[in-house]
């Protein structure tokens, strides 16, 4: 009878560790999507009434069911 080949249970690491992202790369990327998500919150959160940008209820009827769903109200 031949003997099996036990491998070990965690691989030993080959290569190098991978280099670390500077925070000044990821910094402008980051305030670039905090603003949008800060846009879109607006929009889905407030954009009606005395506090909307545009006239009509063109945005309102846009984000209506997310509004929904993200637990604001609106009637």
């Amino acid at each position: 009878m031949a003997e099996a080949v036990v491998s070990p249970a965690i691989p030993t690491p080959s290569g190098s560790l991978p280099t670390p992202l500077p925070v000044r790369a990821v910094l402008p990327w980051a305030l670039f999507v905090g603003l949008l998500m800060l846009v879109a919150l607006y929009f889905v959160g407030a954009e009606q009434g005395a506090t909307s940008v545009f006239s009509g209820a063109g945005v309102h009827e846009w984000v209506h069911d997310g509004r929904h769903l993200l637990g604001f109200p609106c009637h």
